[in-house]
């Protein structure tokens, strides 16, 4: 996974990392559980690629549901792989994976 990733280990570090950031943001919720970890580690590939690609255009988040359920309840996240694009601290897309790079790009050309 890139360096450009941010990794919060508590909602707090979730919400201080939405507030703030200058551009718009791609979060990215993943499990630990046994079932969810191939597909979280699939999202952390795609998600890392798209950081480097549009460094300086996007901030990219990786939020463990566990460590941080206020902002996956916020978001209506209910499961691992799921991600949600942030403008302004508001949800504008969002969707399930694991996914490919090409879909996330997709929806980010869409939507900044």
């Amino acid at each position: 996974m890139a360096n450009r990733v941010h990794r919060p280990r508590e909602d707090a570090e979730v919400d201080f990392i939405l507030r703030m950031s200058e551009v718009p943001v791609l979060a990215y919720f993943i499990g630990t559980w046994p079932k969810a970890i191939e597909p979280s580690r699939v999202m952390d590939l795609v998600v890392g690629a798209v950081a480097d690609e549009y460094a300086g255009r996007l901030t990219a988040v990786r939020v463990d549901i566990t460590r941080c359920p206020a902002a996956s309840e916020r978001y209506g996240i209910t499961g691992a792989s799921s991600y949600v694009l942030l403008k302004d601290g508001q949800a504008v897309a969002q969707g399930t994976g694991p996914t490919s790079s090409g879909e996330v790009r997709g929806l980010l050309e869409d939507h900044l």
